[in-house]
């Protein structure tokens, strides 16, 4: 799904979204979401959680393309010492309910605890309720 194979570096790259507007993607084209329950840059989706929203993992340091911000690039350590892609803050995750890039299922779906967004390219969520 998401998660970049072993050995690579992730990107984060924007798409267009129809009425979603801009939002952000990795380097295959598949839609990023974050969790409302990460309060920090630390993930809290482990387990089943991590099954249904793969985090973007990467080895060495992520890089950008289109008019996302290197400079609100990161990265933090998940609970099981693998490196997760950070973006202003949020932790960032795929979604296995979303087949091919362009997909947007899980935009504000609520599972595992609270809800979960898009994110536009300032790594704010994206919300149109």
């Amino acid at each position: 799904m998401s998660s970049a194979s072993a050995g690579a570096k992730a990107m984060v790259k924007t798409a267009s979204a129809g009425k979603l507007g801009t939002i952000l993607v990795d380097g295959k084209g598949r839609t990023l979401y974050l969790f409302e329950a990460d309060k920090s840059k630390t993930s809290t989706c482990n387990g089943p959680c991590a099954a249904a929203w793969p985090p973007l993992l990467t080895s060495g340091a992520p890089s950008v393309g289109g008019s996302a911000k290197s400079s609100l690039l990161g990265t933090s350590k998940r609970s099981d010492g693998k490196t997760q892609v950070t973006y202003h803050g949020h932790p960032l995750y795929g979604y296995a309910g979303d087949s091919k890039p362009g997909d947007t299922n899980g935009q504000a779906l609520n599972q595992f605890g609270a809800e979960w967004y898009v994110l536009g390219v300032s790594g704010n969520k994206v919300d149109l309720s």
